[in-house]
This record gives C-alpha cells, structure tokens and sequence, in this order.
C-alpha cells in the first residue's frame, strides 16, 4: 500500500513538471518585457491573452478602459493582459513607493493570424500586405489580376465582414485593344424571259397579247412603227414585225440576266482600361419625324455607319472577358416609307451582342449567318399560255436567287502605351502635288511607299464567294 501511494506521488510530480514546462514554453512564447522609464505599445489579439513581464517588482496596477483589455496580475514582475474588444487603453505600473514605473499603450484588434496564413495559402505568390484597423482589416500591396485582388477581399470579408478597407493595386497590363471584323459576300442572280405579240389588220382589226409591257394600244401602235414601246422598261428588249398581206404583226422578245457580287468589310479598333466601357461610332446620324403631343413633330436621330461598344475585363493574367455590341448598317432607300409627306428611309443593319471569354491576342467567330433565297415565277394568259410551242409568246417565266455569307470575328490584345513618334497615320503616305504635277502632268496627290501600297500589289484574282449557275 505505502509503495502504490508512493508511485501515485511519483506519476503526479511528472505531471505537475510537465505541465509547468509547458506553461512556461506557452508563456515565452506571448512574453513582453517593459522597462523602467521607457513608454512601451504593446498589440494584443482580440480575444487573445499576452504575458507582460516588469524589468521592477510592481506594487499596484490600472488599466485606463477595462472594456479594451483585462488585467490580472500573476506575480509582483508579471502580468496577463487579455484583449477584450478593439481600441487603444493605458496600462499604468506603480512600485513600492508610488513612484511610476511605465506607462504601456495597449493596442487591442482583430486577430488577423489565421486570416495571413489562409492568404498565403490561397494566393502563395502575391504581395498583399495585412493590417488592423481599430476592428476591421486593411489590404494593400500589388496583386497580379482583379480576379485575385476580389478573392483576397471575399476571404476578408470572411473574417471581418462590412469592415475591410481595400487599398489594394492590381499589376500587369489592365489595358484591352479589340479589334473586329466584319466581312460579308453577297451575290445575285436573276434570269428573265417573256414575250408580247402585237396584230392588226387594214380595216382596224387589231390584237395584242403577252404577259409584259406591250398590252396596250400606244405600245401596239410603236411597236407597228418600228419603235421602241414608250411603256416598255425591262432591259434586253428585242422589238420586231412584219406584214402579212393586209396585217401587220409585231413581236417584243425580253430576255434578260444579271448577275452581281458585294463584298463588305469593316474593321474597327478600339482600346479600353479593364473595366470601363468604350464605344465607337464611323457614320452618322439619319433625322427620323416622331409625332409628338399637340399635333406637333420632333425629329430623332438615328445613328448608322460602323458601330462599336464593349466593356474588357482582364480576369487573370492574360484571361480577357469581352462583354461586347457590334454592328455596321447603311441607309436603304429602297424599304423607305412616305408618312404625311414624309419620307423615311429604312437601315440595313448587321448587330451581335453577346459576352465571349479569351486569351490575349485570341480570335473568336461570334457571329455568322448563311443565307439562300429562291424565287421562281411563270405567269401566262389563260389557255392561250397552254398551247404547244405558240403558247410561248403569251408566257413569262422569271428566276431570282441570292445568297448572302456574313461572319464576325473579335481578337483581344493586352496593350501599353508607345511614343507617338512609332505610330503612323494614314496620311502621312500621301503628298500635295507641286505646281508643275497638277498643272502640267494632271496629278493631284503622290502617294509613298507604305502598308498601303504593299497591300494593293497583292493579287486577289481567283475563286471567292458563291459560284452560281
């Protein structure tokens, strides 16, 4: 019994000096030592405690606030302060005598240890430097990307919420330069053939028939004559007649065929700062009428031409995201409208909106359409259009067909600034002719040798587009 009390004593003496040991290593690790004289500041955690150690023994202690921080004294040379709630407070040590020793500045706030390293664990190769403020967190240093500076205060807000202060920058190349092309082929083909048939005889007999333009008397009576009909409009007309005996019988023959190819390409450019929107407009601007109240007109303005707008945000590194509206349009006097004397003309109009992601000096195809119209007519005049081979002459036939391809490509580059001495304006390849060009030799311009001028060397003979039979 004496040796298993003995034992018992002995495992207790081991725990007591462990735990001792351990205190004292915890106790080093938050130990502050203020001396005689000297006004010390001393940073407490938030909720945290911090050993305060006296060069002198201290007699008496006061804490100016007690609602910032909490003071027990340990010995007559140490002290546990615990921080209770963000501020600044006065921690005054007297001796024996009372006789100041030192006044010490307790500066309680956030505990931002935990917040440092989940940062540094989260964004390792960043430079952001973290500070307290009364009880919020202050950010500032150089990031690479907003995308990380966003981060770094989403995490912020995980640890003090409504109180972060970003005083942070973001490095690297903010600057997007977009570049957009329009390119557009369109070609048409449209075939036609169609007859009118003239007859009339000596006692003032006559008939016409066909499916044009020359069903009519004054046309019939040109037509006897030899004459182009005055009525007539249609291109490739071939008139001819003939008599047989007391008639005189005239035909019109149309036959007609065109074809045609548009090629359309617009390419602006246009630079922003990350973030902030920029638009571009190379046109104009067409007066619309609107009614107004009062029986009375406004005019509105309308703008046309080549049109940009889009807002660049580089996201990480040389990760851009184009939030972006594009569009070229014309004036169609074609399509246009008469409203009270009024006469407005209608837009042909291309336009993409759309949002894209890519990386620097990328290309997208963000728009593209294809499109094929058919249209094949035959008119005739009843039964007589039915009749083999004479049937012919009172028939019409008409085929039209067109197809248009149109494709919008973006490309994005990071951009800095250069000297203006490096950059070159259209201008400066074309020259005022001397006295002796323009009057002598007829010129009226010279143009030097430049991108331009290589450009137009090239040859673009050869197969593009649609081909169409």
């Amino acid at each position: 019994m004496v040796m298993n009390g003995f034992l018992k004593a002995a495992l207790f003496g081991v725990a007591v000096s462990c735990v001792s040991l351990a205190g004292s290593v915890a106790m080093a690790n938050d130990l502050r030592v203020v001396n005689r004289g000297v006004e010390a500041t001393l940073d407490v955690p938030m909720n945290r405690a911090v050993v305060v150690e006296s060069e002198v023994p201290f007699a008496e202690l006061s804490i100016a606030n007690p609602g910032i921080a909490d003071i027990s004294s340990l010995s007559d040379r140490t002290i546990y302060v615990l921080g209770k709630s963000p501020g600044l407070t006065t921690l005054t040590l007297l001796d024996a005598t009372g006789r100041l020793i030192t006044n010490v500045n307790v500066r309680v706030a956030a505990d931002v240890t935990e917040f440092k390293e989940r940062l540094r664990q989260i964004l390792p190769n960043e430079k952001i430097e973290v500070r307290t403020a009364n009880d919020g967190i202050v950010l500032s240093g150089t990031v690479s990307s907003s995308a990380r500076l966003q981060r770094a205060l989403d995490l912020a807000e995980r640890y003090a919420p409504e109180r972060v202060s970003n005083l942070m920058s973001v490095g690297g190349v903010q600057q997007v330069m977009l570049k957009v092309r329009f390119a557009e082929m369109q070609r048409n083909v449209s075939k036609s053939l169609s007859t009118s048939l003239g007859v009339t005889g000596g006692s003032g007999f006559g008939v016409t028939g066909g499916t044009q333009t020359l069903n009519n008397q004054p046309s019939l009576s040109n037509s006897l004559a030899g004459n182009i009909p005055l009525t007539n409009e249609n291109a490739g007309a071939v008139l001819f007649g003939f008599n047989a005996g007391a008639f005189q019988v005239s035909m019109l023959l149309e036959a007609l065929e065109q074809k045609g190819v548009v090629r359309t390409l617009a390419e602006p450019n246009l630079s922003a700062l990350s973030g902030q929107e920029a638009k571009f407009l190379a046109g104009g601007e067409y007066p619309v009428p609107v009614a107004q109240d009062n029986d009375t007109i406004s005019v509105e303005f309308k703008p046309f031409g080549i049109e940009l707008k889009f807002v660049p945000r580089v996201v990480d590194g040389d990760l851009i995201n184009l939030e972006l509206m594009a569009a070229v349009s014309a004036i169609d006097e074609t399509n246009g409208v008469n409203i009270n004397g009024f006469q407005i003309d209608a837009f042909s109009r291309r336009e993409t909106s759309t949002t894209v992601e890519m990386r620097d000096g990328e290309s997208f195809a963000i728009a593209g359409l294809i499109e094929d119209e058919f249209i094949d007519s035959n008119s005739q005049l009843p039964w007589i259009g039915d009749v083999p081979v004479l049937g012919t002459l009172f028939r019409s036939a008409n085929y039209q067909r067109s197809q248009t391809e149109l494709v919008i490509i973006v490309t994005a580059h990071l951009v800095t600034p250069t000297r203006g001495e490096a950059l070159a304006l259209p201008t400066d390849r074309v020259k005022p002719p001397s006295e002796r060009d323009l009057f002598l030799n007829g010129r009226v311009a010279r143009t030097t040798r430049g991108a331009a001028s290589e450009v137009a060397k090239q040859d673009f003979s050869g197969s593009y587009g649609y081909v169409m039979d």
